[in-house]
């Protein structure tokens, strides 16, 4: 399940924030001589934390995309459908998959329904 987040940059500006201080600590240690190993690490790992979440902040915004394209998709087609429709099935269904006693269908907005047949 997806979580759609307005506010996805706040972890990063967070992050930025702690780094900030971080770095700040690093030059004083530094210029005092004293051991720094352990900020030093702590700053590396919130430059990999931050990576991390700018990847899940990018495919949230893709995710957001893709929703408001078959958002705005939807919203053309009839309210009705009397009969099968390729172009709608190929907007919004990524895959179907059928085991020998089961279907699972995987929509494109990341929904996976799976069913006994």
């Amino acid at each position: 399940m997806y979580t759609i987040n307005e506010n996805a940059d706040k972890p990063t500006a967070d992050i930025d924030e702690k780094l900030e201080e971080l770095q700040m600590e690093l030059l004083r240690l530094a210029n005092s001589k004293e051991d720094y190993d352990d900020v030093a690490e702590e700053i590396y790992r919130l430059r990999e934390l931050k990576q991390e979440v700018m990847m899940k902040n990018a495919a949230r915004e893709g995710l957001r995309q893709r929703i408001e394209e078959m958002t705005s998709f939807l919203k053309e087609q009839p309210k009705q459908l009397v009969e099968y429709d390729d172009l709608l099935i190929r907007r919004l269904v990524e895959r179907i998959a059928i085991y020998e006693r089961e279907l699972t269908i995987e929509f494109k907005s990341g929904l996976k329904i799976e069913t006994e047949v």
